[in-house]
């Protein structure tokens, strides 16, 4: 077993401020794509992020996956670094096309084995695996047939489902389908700044709707395979949309961005029907009465325990001034398509008078608080989890080997007392994790922007938690926020 690194060992705990509700589950999240590299090894073959990302032009630096953080040979020294840092759950993706090369047939064992110890190594140190199956790394073969603007994708997710309910069904305990099915549809097949690169809006929203499909055949398949006692959920990035104004124009521009970002899957999802503004918006790009088939809604509407909710950054929003040029510069990279269907003419704005991020993105941990609030109020009864919060600084090592990010941990600090506010005004919130555990490949940015509590020296691959994760720590040996001076 590793031993206690000095500077996160466990220290004296003084007085808490107001802690964190019983059993709030504090943990870090990665995704399979971005940390594991192994491209090529033990049977895993391409998956869409591979084809991306040797595509010239498409990843700044031509940066690839194909090493990223090494976590396939190292996940061992990263659970222990884990422990050290006090997590009590880590949230991973499963790379498909790890455990099924093709996205059709029988499993590569050794794809399997790789997450079967990544799981016992969590359970040993005490860490409680939470395994999501899709963070937008398709298997190839399944895109060249189409890939989720066809309705086949969608049953080829449930068998793969099936396949990894078998393999680690008696030790993980939590499962999340999918984690921000916005940014595969949207952004892969309708800016493409994502892979895989498709500009077309019409199969963004074929996209959307069998990606609703897939998470609905799946939730049948993990409940009918695993314990009574485990828990299902899904992943949305769910947008905090305000109208910069409130002229009914910008009001109803806000509603637009609400009903292809946000509602577009939880209307399905958690009422059972899509939007019927979302259906008016969109009709000139797709027919939805052939696109949703007798059953679907029943399908995708299956219950979730839980519901988990990305947030890095409020949308504000508005109906673009006669010749304002270009209006789709919304954080979601630079692209002449948009990723909104039915609502491409809105223009996206940053908050005036907030500091923003590496990414450019505003920082307004209030934006966190209505989202709560408004999940609560929109969706009363389901539990939630926050799945991904964090920010992207330009990090740096000092000479004297340690990594500074006071600006994160201030980011961090905001932000975990929006989540304590909205738990004392009723939000159900059961957990936070931290995005990311460790820099990483940040898609289309490559390895330009560092998301990470934990330094990445890409060329050593040497890991050095930096002042956040030491922070982070602290608050999960709390359970509770630290007083505001200790920021300084």
């Amino acid at each position: 077993m590793t031993a206690v690194r000095p500077d996160i060992a466990p220290k004296p705990v003084p007085e808490a401020t107001t802690t964190f509700p019983t059993g709030f589950v504090w943990g870090a999240a990665t995704a399979a794509y971005q940390v594991e590299g192994a491209a090529a090894e033990d049977g895993r073959t391409p998956s869409i992020w591979d084809t991306f990302s040797r595509t010239p032009g498409k990843v700044r630096n031509g940066d690839t996956g194909d090493i990223a953080a090494d976590h396939y040979h190292r996940y061992r020294d990263d659970v222990a670094l884990m422990k050290q840092l006090g997590l009590k759950a880590y949230r991973f993706s499963i790379s498909w096309s790890r455990v099924q090369p093709t996205g059709r047939g029988p499993a590569v064992e050794r794809g399997l084995d790789f997450y079967r110890k990544l799981v016992d190594e969590l359970l040993e140190a005490g860490i409680k695996p939470v395994a999501t199956l899709y963070h937008w790394d398709l298997p190839q073969e399944l895109e060249d047939a189409g890939g989720w603007p066809e309705r086949a994708t969608a049953e080829r997710f449930a068998d793969y489902t099936a396949i990894m309910a078998g393999a680690l069904g008696d030790r993980v305990a939590t499962w999340t389908t999918f984690n921000e099915p916005w940014c595969s549809a949207f952004l892969g097949y309708g800016s493409g700044v994502h892979a895989p690169g498709r500009t077309e809006a019409a199969s963004a929203l074929r996209a959307a709707h069998h990606l609703n499909l897939a998470h609905g055949r799946a939730i049948e398949v993990l409940r009918g395979q695993l314990p009574a006692t485990a828990q299902t959920s899904v992943t949305l990035n769910l947008h905090q949309v305000r109208p910069l104004t409130p002229s009914p124009e910008d009001v109803d521009a806000a509603r637009r961005i609400d009903a292809v970002g946000n509602r577009v899957f939880t209307g399905p999802m958690l009422h059972g029907a899509y939007p019927e503004d979302l259906l008016t918006d969109t009709a000139h790009v797709v027919d939805w009465s052939k696109l949703v088939r007798d059953g679907d809604l029943e399908a995708i509407a299956r219950p979730v325990d839980v519901l988990g909710i990305n947030y890095y950054t409020p949308t504000l929003v508005s109906t673009p001034a006669e010749g304002s040029g270009d209006t789709r510069n919304d954080g979601h990279g630079a692209s002449d398509y948009s990723p909104w269907p039915g609502s491409e003419h809105v223009a996206f704005h940053l908050a005036d008078g907030k500091p923003t991020t590496a990414m450019n993105w505003s920082i307004d941990p209030n934006g966190l608080y209505n989202l709560l609030m408004d999940v609560t109020r929109d969706h009363p009864g389901i539990p939630l989890m926050v799945t991904e919060n964090g920010a992207a600084f330009d990090d740096y090592v000092s000479p004297e080997g340690r990594v500074q990010d006071p600006e994160r941990i201030a980011y961090l600090h905001g932000h975990l007392d929006a989540v304590q506010r909205a738990v004392a005004d009723g939000a159900d919130v059961r957990g936070y994790f931290l995005w990311s555990l460790m820099d990483n490949f940040e898609w289309a940015y490559g390895y330009s922007k560092r998301f990470g509590a934990v330094y990445v020296d890409y060329a050593s691959q040497r890991r050095i938690p930096k002042a956040s994760a030491h922070w982070y720590a602290d608050v999960i040996r709390r359970h509770a926020l630290p007083p505001l001076e200790d920021l300084a």
